[in-house]
Order: C-alpha cells, then structure tokens, then sequence
C-alpha cells in the first residue's frame, strides 16, 4: 500500500516526516534519502499499534485532499510503499522445537495468564522486539 507523507526541513534540523493518513505517525532523517528510507518502518511500526491497542486504522485520503491543507503548504510530497501483509492478524500455523522444561514454563504461565501457548509465545516475541534495540 502507498501512503503520502510530507517532508518538511527547517535550517539546521532533520528531514521531518509526517503521515497525514495517521496522526500521530512522525519519523525524520538527517538527509531526504534517509528520511524517505525510515518513512516506511514508522508508518508499519504506528499501524502495528494501532492494531494491537485494538484501535481502528485510519482510512486513506486522496493525495489532493491533503495537498490543500495549509499545514502541508511547505512540504514535499512522495508516496512510500508500505507492505501491510507482515501485520496480518491471520494465525499461520507452525512447528517449533524447544527443551521440555520450558514447554512446560510457558504452559504454567500461559494458564495462569490466561493465555494459550500460542497467545503467549506471541506476546513473549512482540515484546521482546519491542525492547529488544
């Protein structure tokens, strides 16, 4: 999926980069390369959020609409691609093979959790990405 941002440079600061499609979504670059490069992780990254807060994802405007919109007036415009498929919500199934004991680790704290295995090994990898720098 294609979404617009604006890139705004004042003297003396980095490329800011704004989702107009999802405020709040803000990356930025030291160069207009980089910023166009990190654009795409920000907007995966908020939509990501978004999702797993159980909020809506805003729809997408036409590129016009924002155009007129004063606050962009000293932008510059591009559309970066987005590939929304790695944050399906859709399970896929699949084998691992880990020590018996920390099966059985994770079985304890998925029920005391109220979780299933899955639910929690899910949990377990989202949160480790997220701290994980």
């Amino acid at each position: 999926m294609r979404y617009p941002i604006v890139i705004h440079h004042d003297e003396g600061s980095s490329y800011g980069v704004t989702v107009p499609d999802l405020p709040g979504c803000f990356s930025a670059g030291d160069t207009i390369e980089e910023a166009l490069d990190l654009a795409p992780e920000a907007i995966a990254s908020h939509i990501e959020t978004l999702l797993m807060e159980g909020q809506p994802v805003p729809e997408q405007r036409p590129l016009e609409i924002h155009q007129a919109d004063a606050a962009y007036a000293d932008g510059v415009w591009a559309l970066v691609e987005v590939d929304l498929a790695k944050l399906s919500g859709k399970a896929v199934r699949i084998n691992v093979t880990m020590p018996a004991r920390v099966l059985a680790i994770a079985d304890e704290v998925a029920a005391r959790e109220g979780e299933s295995r899955s639910g929690l090994l899910a949990s377990a990898v989202l949160h480790y990405a997220s701290t994980a720098k």
